[in-house]
């Protein structure tokens, strides 16, 4: 059978949407190989009893064809496990079953085709936007409440003014304002959350059409499925090359003010490959080679650089850029930039370590 036959006559592949909500503390419970050798497709394997996975109906042996709305089958399994790591406290994957993963590819099914067909519709992704205030109207929007229906609220926008510019648009609906899920507030909540924002928000936005279809197929609306507009900070993927002294650049394990410790970047070579590659003073690291460093120890994260050969990927962000994640919320590799040649202003300004714990020159 071919492509087009099976199209013809209709797909028999259904996928099937699982939305994973861990507890505190727990984590998504299941594992994703890194290796496709014996098996097509991302396969999920050991779904833990009575952990998240299992509990949103995930099964050992299915194959990921979505993660967060984001079709994933032609990704490598180290790119699906970092959109994984991304995803914050939610996590919405769509599946189709082993055997049917394979009798489709077999008959030629264009998966990406199907995922679409399933979720039907056509549907935007919704926009994580930025706002800053301005001396002429402020912020530049207000939300009123949809009558009758609790939680929901509709956005009218100043023209021309801050929202607007951050891309926020008259008449959509209002999901999500400073890391906390608006289905949960009342009206006054909310009046009382944007006197208390200042001079800066970060609310999450979707058109009203893509919000019914999200409802009708009980997709949850995550900041992982949005489209960032202005941000004030990313994080960014570095891509280093060893040169004849290594990578130039010194790794510092430092706590900060607030007790926390942080590996930090510092003391790059002038012209060697950590300056070359756009890495400046002060940034801190998230990844190595997409693996996150956050369970690691200094130790471990040395020998992962050592042991990458000539070819090194780092994943940073400024110290002002993690504060800002982490106030509202979010994995600060949410929306990484994979270009060295861009620039924030913020990464020319050190954080301030109170105590230097440990050191390594790479």
């Amino acid at each position: 059978m071919t492509a087009a036959d099976s199209t013809e006559q209709g797909s028999t592949a259904t996928p099937h949407l699982c939305v994973l909500r861990p507890e505190q503390d727990e984590s998504f419970g299941f594992d994703l190989p890194t290796e496709r050798k014996t098996h097509r497709g991302h396969v999920v394997r050991n779904v833990a009893s009575g952990g998240a996975a299992q509990r949103s109906g995930l099964k050992d042996g299915d194959r990921i064809l979505e993660v967060n709305n984001h079709y994933v089958d032609h990704l490598s399994s180290s790119e699906v496990a970092g959109k994984i790591q991304q995803s914050g406290q939610q996590l919405c994957l769509l599946v189709l079953d082993g055997p049917t993963y394979e009798r489709a590819l077999s008959q030629g099914e264009d998966l990406q085709s199907l995922a679409k067909t399933y979720k039907g519709g056509d549907f935007k992704p919704p926009r994580l936007c930025h706002i800053t205030k301005n001396s002429d109207s402020g912020l530049g929007v207000h939300f009123a409440p949809l009558q009758g229906e609790r939680g929901c609220f509709s956005v009218n926008v100043v023209a021309g003014g801050a929202a607007e510019k951050a891309g926020v648009l008259k008449g959509d609906h209002l999901v999500w304002i400073d890391g906390a899920v608006v289905s949960h507030l009342t009206h006054s909540a909310l009046s009382k959350m944007m006197k208390k924002c200042g001079n800066h928000i970060t609310i999450m936005v979707i058109d009203s059409k893509s919000e019914m279809i999200y409802r009708q197929k009980n997709i949850p609306i995550l900041p992982a499925m949005a489209v960032p507009h202005n941000l004030p900070f990313r994080a960014r993927k570095l891509h280093l090359s060893r040169g004849v002294e290594g990578y130039g650049f010194v790794l510092r394990l430092e706590r900060t003010a607030s007790g926390r410790t942080y590996h930090f970047l510092r003391e790059m070579d002038r012209g060697g490959p950590a300056e070359e590659a756009g890495m400046t003073d002060g940034e801190i690291l998230l990844e190595v080679n997409g693996e996150s460093v956050e369970p690691l120890t200094h130790t471990e994260i040395v020998d992962r650089v050592r042991e990458s050969g000539e070819k090194l990927s780092l994943t940073t962000i400024s110290f002002p850029g993690l504060e800002f994640y982490t106030k509202l919320g979010l994995p600060p590799v949410i929306f990484c930039e994979d270009d060295a040649t861009k620039t924030e202003e913020d990464r020319r300004v050190p954080a301030a370590a109170e105590e230097e714990e440990e050191v390594s020159v790479l």
